[in-house]
């Protein structure tokens, strides 16, 4: 059975498309993966750590037929592969790969909890996801409501970059 999820893309180190563009293809090159559709791409500016350059971000949807934990694993090695290199929280870095929402699952380990605990509050995540999943559910709410629900400050740290990578 195949299972739909939502994955966040970002990448701040230069060249930020070419970080995207290969964890895109080592997502499709998977065989348990099915590459459905990828949001537009926006620039952002950075969250905690503000002492860095701007963010390319963006959500793509794929049907895999790993689990939650599995595909964790492959997230983090796909990482890995295109050269992150582990330095702070909320700082700098080639990539990052984060599972936002695994079919209407709800998991909390001490590895993975889906859905994304912070999601919902972050205009970089929403904004792109909205762009694939408007109607999804998060809790008891769309993701568009979530939107709708961001104040203009945050929503214009999100500017559109490009349609695709």
């Amino acid at each position: 059975m195949a299972y739909r999820s939502y994955i966040a893309l970002g990448s701040n180190i230069e060249p930020r498309e070419t970080y995207l563009k290969e964890a895109i293809e080592a997502l499709s090159q998977d065989e348990r993966v099915d590459f459905v559709a990828s949001s537009r791409v926006y620039q952002t500016a950075p969250v905690g750590f503000l002492d860095q350059a701007a963010f390319l971000n963006m959500v793509v949807a794929v049907d895999t037929t790993y689990e939650p934990l599995e595909l964790l694993v492959l997230t983090q090695s796909i990482e890995e592969s295109v050269g992150r290199e582990k330095t702070f929280r909320n700082g700098p870095r080639q990539i990052d790969l984060d599972i936002l929402l695994f079919a209407q699952t709800t998991l909390e380990t001490d590895r993975l909890t889906i859905p994304h605990p912070r999601m919902t509050e972050r205009a970089f995540v929403l904004v792109p996801l909205s762009d694939l999943a408007k109607y999804e559910k998060i809790s008891e709410k769309t993701v568009q409501s979530y939107v709708d629900e961001l104040d203009s400050e945050e929503l214009a740290g999100v500017e559109y970059y490009a349609e695709h990578i």
